[in-house]
């Protein structure tokens, strides 16, 4: 039993290698799970073990909790930041054991649908079951679609440029097909799995390791970007996040107009501000922004601008006289709050725009599944008690400037979900603003990982995407996926880079995750075939 865990230790360091911000290693991950599924197929062909089915979960679950905790160690820093370290604890065990435990419940129905079919029809249930997981861990209340496996070739982006077809879920399929392929290929050589012509995997080995590729390599040599120029500035501030509501909002504002000025040109048309840019004690009445001193030192920054745009990160709140969502909270009698983690944009007219982040932080945010939770509400008395902590929207909502240019208003977070980015595009946004404050994690590859997984945004949609990221990195990318420029971190800095708004809309945009579809479809087949040789 020493030596599969040695097995599975090596697959989560192989899987840990080919991972972002580590640059071009992700084909490591064609391999990454090989040594799991060798230490797996020894536990289901070792006759003297007793329980296989813990031993797999347990052998699978070594690997997934290495991984994932050395990958994203630093969630901890953003939770502690602004929690006590044991609650930090408790919450931080969500992203670091909830999806390490769903990966090897993946494995623990393979294990399961091994011993009662053929290796190659499991193999296909383990795919089926291990995009569920994918899916399931971006779907609930403790979504943290983080450690998708298709995420991991934003460090290698030149390879899958055809994910304006798929998304990620093409990723996580084709990282699945390679795995499954050399591993046969490994029990073909060590006898136990007998394949009569070697030649067909090896040529399917060949197949789907160069055909993607190539095409994508293809498509990337020859992409061109129609012109339909725009003028874009982002600002990075570089406001500790843990000193910033010591500070006033006209040192704030300063700091973001010097900042935008030293870069903005006449006909500079969106200065994106990054997330909580503009905040005070109380946060803003949406109601009665235009009122505030915030909104009309803005007006006379756009002064310069007349076709200027300010799209900022907000905090904001609106007032009800009756508990209108699930996180209204009553403040008064018959007077309820709902806060928000917002964006707005400002421009020279009278008009202004609001949008709620929807995806909001398991924990931090928001309270996971509501009532049900509610015995935890004391520890997040922080983030607004009862059930939630922020409201949210529905759908997300495209910001237009008088110009008629579309801006999908993408707040930290949101930027991972590749489906729900897409909804913007379809809605009409011509390139992607990603607000963030990355300031909590520190000098972690958690900054670099969030701005990575953007190259996949820009890829699936074929929009750029203009970052603005409090304490870095801020910067821009291309249709492509290409970083054109990016700040250093936690430097004050700002951008201007004249971006190509795009109208197309791509198949991935279109149809959305599909590949996801397959994969349940497979999942189902497998317990199907688990109940149906249970009850013979």
């Amino acid at each position: 039993m020493k030596n599969n865990y040695l097995l599975a230790l090596l697959s989560a360091f192989l899987l840990w290698l080919g991972w972002p911000p580590i640059p071009y290693s992700s084909p490591l991950l064609f391999i990454g799970f090989v040594p799991l599924l060798i230490a797996v197929e020894n536990i289901i062909r070792n006759e003297t073990f007793k329980r296989k089915g813990r031993k797999v979960f347990l052998t699978a679950g070594l690997t997934a909790v290495v991984w994932n905790t050395a990958s994203i160690y630093w969630v901890y820093n953003s939770i502690s930041a602004v929690m006590p370290p044991f609650a930090a604890v408790v919450i931080s065990l969500i992203p670091f054991c909830l999806g390490a435990a769903l990966m090897a419940l993946a494995f623990r129905l393979y294990g399961q649908l091994r011993r009662k079919t053929n290796i190659l029809l499991s193999l296909f249930g383990l795919m089926g079951f291990w995009i569920s997981y994918e899916f399931l861990h971006e779907s609930w209340d403790l979504a943290f679609p983080w450690m998708t496996l298709g995420n991991g070739f934003a460090s290698f982006h030149q390879l899958i440029q055809w994910y304006d077809i798929t998304g990620v879920y093409g990723g996580t399929i084709w990282i699945w097909l390679v795995n499954i392929l050399v591993f046969t290929l490994y029990l073909n050589g060590k006898g136990l799995y007998p394949i009569k012509r070697k030649i067909v995997p090896i040529a399917s080995l060949a197949t789907i390791l160069l055909v993607p590729s190539a095409y994508s390599l293809i498509r990337y040599f020859n992409y061109e970007e129609h012109q339909n120029p725009a003028q874009i500035v982002v600002v990075q501030p570089n406001i500790d996040p843990y000193i910033k509501f010591n500070l006033s909002p006209e040192e704030q504002l300063n700091t973001l107009f010097a900042l935008s000025n030293s870069v903005a040109k006449p006909n500079t048309e969106f200065f994106i501000w990054p997330e909580t840019a503009l905040s005070q004690n109380g946060d803003f009445d949406e109601e009665n922004f235009r009122e505030t001193y915030s909104y009309q030192r803005i007006l006379k920054f756009l002064d310069q601008y007349k076709n200027g745009n300010v799209l900022s990160g907000i905090e904001s709140y609106q007032l009800y006289n009756y508990a209108k969502t699930p996180t209204a909270r009553e403040i008064a009698p018959n007077v309820y709050q709902d806060n928000f983690n917002a964006a707005t944009l400002i421009d020279y007219s009278s008009k202004l725009q609001f949008y709620h982040k929807s995806k909001l932080v398991p924990g931090v945010e928001q309270m996971p599944f509501g009532a049900a939770m509610n015995f935890l509400k004391p520890l997040f008395k922080a983030f607004g008690g009862t059930t939630g902590g922020y409201g949210k929207q529905s759908e997300p909502s495209v910001f237009y400037a008088q110009s008629g240019i579309g801006a999908a208003p993408v707040i930290c977070y949101e930027s991972i979900w590749g489906n729900y980015v897409s909804q913007y595009v379809k809605k009409g946004a011509q390139f992607i603003a990603i607000i963030t404050n990355d300031g909590w994690w520190g000098n972690t590859p958690g900054k670099d990982q969030h701005l990575q997984y953007a190259k996949l945004r820009a890829i699936e949609n074929r929009r750029w995407v203009a970052r603005s990221a409090n304490t870095g990195i801020s910067g821009f990318i291309n249709q492509r996926g290409d970083i054109v420029q990016q700040t250093k971190w936690w430097q004050p800095a700002a951008l201007n880079q004249e971006i190509n708004l795009n109208e197309e809309i791509t198949f991935y945009t279109q149809a959305g995750d599909i590949a996801a579809y397959l994969g349940l479809v497979l999942a189902m087949g497998g317990l199907l075939m688990l109940i149906i040789n249970k009850k013979r």
